[in-house]
């Protein structure tokens, strides 16, 4: 599945990502970035109220308020120029801090590095992204076409530099998943400020 993944990126998603960072100005693909943050930043605080976080909470519902209103919709960072700390939480991290065992490692098609508990949190999480109930797919495709290669024009340096360093490219990404999610867990900012996208075919 790895290699699937690997091969689905190499000829198919880093192509359109190269043509799209060459094309793109790095303003707007920030914007599209900030953007759909900004969607799930409901998400986030949720988590964080899950995980016995008011404060956190707090912050993340005032940082998409602020976003939302002054920053147009979330294409710009409003929030941090104020000092209101970006969060990183979703429901994998809601059942670790809950308990649940993450289980083995897992490859899943597509999405790539994970492992049963965050399988079932990238699931919950999507289900509760509530614009699915009410907006047609033909209309959410698009948008979600942009954010992955977008995020994968992001990491295209990032991804070439491991391939190249790496004498066993699945272990590295095994790895570093594995410290990310970990750092994420314990809310540490060392190996949690690893950019998820390396590890992912599409978001």
């Amino acid at each position: 599945m790895f290699a699937f993944n690997d091969t689905v990126d190499t000829y198919a998603l880093e192509p359109v990502a190269k043509a799209w960072d060459k094309v793109v100005p790095d303003r707007v693909q920030q914007s599209i970035v900030n953007l759909f943050q900004n969607v799930y930043t409901p998400l986030v605080a949720l988590n964080n109220l899950l995980q016995g976080k008011p404060h956190a909470m707090a912050v993340d519902t005032a940082r998409f308020l602020a976003n939302s209103t002054f920053g147009v919709l979330g294409l710009f960072d409003i929030a941090s120029t104020w000092g209101l700390e970006k969060h990183d939480e979703d429901f994998g991290q809601t059942l670790a801090v809950w308990g649940v065992p993450a289980g083995p490692y897992l490859v899943l098609p597509f999405l790539g590095p994970s492992s049963p508990r965050d399988a079932v949190g990238y699931g919950v999480d999507s289900l509760a992204t509530v614009y699915w109930f009410f907006t047609d797919i033909r209309f959410t495709v698009g948008p979600q076409t942009v954010q992955v290669i977008n995020n994968r024009a992001q990491v295209l340096d990032a991804v070439r530099e491991l391939k190249a360093a790496s004498v066993d490219y699945y272990a590295a990404v095994r790895n570093a998943y594995l410290q990310r999610r970990a750092a994420q867990i314990e809310d540490r900012r060392d190996a949690a400020t690893v950019n998820d996208d390396l590890y992912r075919v599409e978001e």
